[in-house]
């Protein structure tokens, strides 16, 4: 019976990182995080253990070619890898998962630290984060095909994301259609709710584009600058800090590739890969 994944051992640290972006220790951290979930339940069957599933997974967020993890995990078929794509997934996007590493901040002191952070890049005071929102390409769905079809005529998911100063999600939103704005993102989100019934210190602010509406936690660009303090506010302390999102999606879209094509997974497994 043939090995059905590369010994990591035999690889240079370097070829780990270009084949799966994760390296050696991060891989088996993510082996310890969810392997009892993903692990066999007997050991028969010559059945693929729990590293053999996040490599697997791995490759293909790194490439999105399905026939790319076919040469590199010898001897398992499409069927074989579809399915844990699927439980591997489903493991990594599990609501307690997203909690221990997706949080955003609650209190004055984490609201504090994080506005220092942002600060520090143009001088901005009392921000904690940026917000944007970026489509994810799907292959056209079966039911409600045309929800999903987006301003460029493509089918996506539209999917929220918040970037502390740290380049962190700290917070995400992925189960919209590609039809639906940004702004409606925003408004039906929980995040919405908390700072619109004063949940959140005030004071604090996001920033956003002119695609959102401008709220007292939510700053965005004057949409017609009259003064020379609002064009530097736009040209300067709003657009070079509101950079770090576009940024920070941008190098996540590099480092896995499954997100710059077309995917072709049911809607709802494309949200949960969004989270992961």
């Amino acid at each position: 019976i043939m090995d059905r994944a590369p010994n990591l051992d035999t690889l240079l640290e370097m070829d780990i990182i270009n084949r799966y972006r994760f390296d050696r220790a991060e891989i088996n951290y993510l082996t310890q995080l969810i392997g009892a979930n993903i692990s066999p339940k007997a050991a028969r069957n010559n059945a693929l253990n729990a590293e053999q599933k996040i490599l697997i997974t791995l490759r293909y967020l790194a490439t999105g070619l399905i026939q790319l993890n076919d040469v590199d995990i010898h001897g398992v078929s499409q069927p074989t890898v579809s399915r844990v794509l699927t439980e591997v997934i489903n493991a990594l996007s599990s609501p307690a998962l997203i909690r221990q590493f997706i949080r955003f901040p609650v209190t004055v002191e984490e609201f504090r630290r994080n506005a220092v952070q942002m600060q520090g890049i143009a001088r901005f005071p009392k921000v904690i984060g940026a917000i944007d929102g970026t489509h994810i390409n799907i292959a056209s769905p079966n039911q409600h095909e045309e929800f999903f079809v987006n301003r460029k005529g493509k089918h996506s998911i539209n999917v929220q994301f918040v970037f502390d100063g740290w380049y962190n999600i700290i917070d995400v939103v992925a189960r919209w259609p590609g039809s639906v704005h940004d702004s409606r993102v925003l408004r039906e989100s929980s995040l919405n709710n908390l700072f619109e019934n004063g949940h959140m210190p005030h004071g604090f602010h996001l920033l956003g584009d002119s695609g959102y509406p401008a709220k007292r936690w939510l700053l965005t660009p004057f949409l017609a600058p009259q003064t020379q303090a609002e064009q530097a506010y736009n040209r300067y302390c709003h657009k070079v800090t509101r950079a770090l999102v576009e940024r920070g999606i941008g190098q996540l879209k590099r480092r896995f590739g499954i997100l710059h094509r077309e995917i072709i997974l049911q809607p709802v497994e494309v949200c949960n890969l969004s989270v992961t």
